[in-house]
């Protein structure tokens, strides 16, 4: 049979209204239509998240009255459905030191807000955060339920912020903490302040994981440089209006690289300590956006958690 000419096919997709590889709306839908279907989806995720926020809120505040880590594992539960609410595929590669026997501090780059619910459930583990998001509207809340340890930044106070952060590995508690000290723009992962590493230093030594995360999908294709502004979060930004613009998208797609963990006994220093750990973050999280294979150390099967329900 002869083959169909190139362009000849592409008009008849075209009069067949069927989209393009990587197109998430026909090409016969109008610009105007299109921009509606659009923020008609951001509206409905916005709106599935309301309503599993809500009732999250009243069922965690009575877990924390109780003994035992079903608080821990709802938090969890809870990160994992936000994920799926706003339409984000999570792609983990590697598997989570915690659960062991020994405390974990995982520590991870940060270019985006999207990072909290994303290793919130990936990760049965509580966040270290800047004392501001305490204050945010319903965010704060969401925190503070969360168990959520706050830090100032501030020299002053840095002694017993980092007490607080012992006393809770030393209370069973795992913790995931940004060492970058602020978020990126996605590109590039920013020097770790070893300062922040203090916590590993006390009576209890946790295990350290290092942990890379990369927004690589984007309507079903890889991220570019370009696009990688859509999930990036930083300098001063507002929420609500990134969200909006970020919620609109489909094919949106996270990798979630826990790389082999590390012993703060094996290393003299802080800064040692805290190069190592940015090595592995930078080197992973630079294999992942080149879309490079991402070989942890043991390696593991990549795992897809949970598909968009709310495409």
């Amino acid at each position: 049979m002869e083959r169909i000419p190139q362009r000849l096919r592409r008009a008849q997709l075209e009069r067949m209204h069927l989209p393009r590889f990587g197109q998430t709306e026909p090409r016969a839908v109008l610009p105007r239509q299109r921009h509606l279907l659009r923020q008609a989806r951001a509206a409905r995720r916005g709106l599935w998240l309301a309503v599993l926020t809500l009732p999250s809120l009243l069922v965690q505040a009575c877990l924390l009255l109780l003994p035992g880590r079903a608080k821990v594992a709802f938090a969890r539960g809870y990160w994992m459905l936000a994920t799926r609410a706003i339409g984000v595929q999570v792609r983990v590669v590697g598997r989570a030191a915690g659960g062991g026997g020994r405390p974990v501090l995982y520590v991870s780059n940060h270019s985006s807000w999207l990072d909290i619910p994303v290793l919130g459930g990936v990760l049965p583990a509580c966040f270290v955060s800047k004392d501001d998001v305490a204050a945010w509207p319903v965010i704060g809340t969401v925190a503070r339920l969360g168990r959520t340890v706050f830090v100032s930044r501030n020299r002053g106070n840095t002694g017993r912020e980092r007490d607080a952060m012992r006393e809770r590995l030393a209370a069973g508690d795992d913790l995931v903490l940004f060492p970058e000290g602020t978020s990126s723009d996605g590109s590039r992962v920013l020097p770790f302040r070893s300062a922040f590493f203090d916590a590993a230093y006390g009576d209890v030594k946790p295990l350290i994981q290092p942990v890379s995360v990369v927004y690589d999908r984007l309507a079903g294709l890889p991220v570019s440089h370009a696009s990688r502004t859509v999930f990036a979060w930083y300098g001063d930004m507002s929420l609500a209006p990134h969200f909006w613009q970020l919620a609109q998208w489909r094919g949106k797609r996270v990798t979630v690289l826990l790389h082999r963990p590390i012993d703060p006994a094996d290393f003299p220093t802080r800064k040692a300590l805290a190069q190592a750990a940015w090595q592995a973050v930078a080197d992973g999280a630079a294999a992942l956006r080149q879309n490079r294979p991402a070989r942890p150390l043991p390696v593991a099967e990549p795992e897809i958690v949970g598909e968009p329900v709310f495409a």
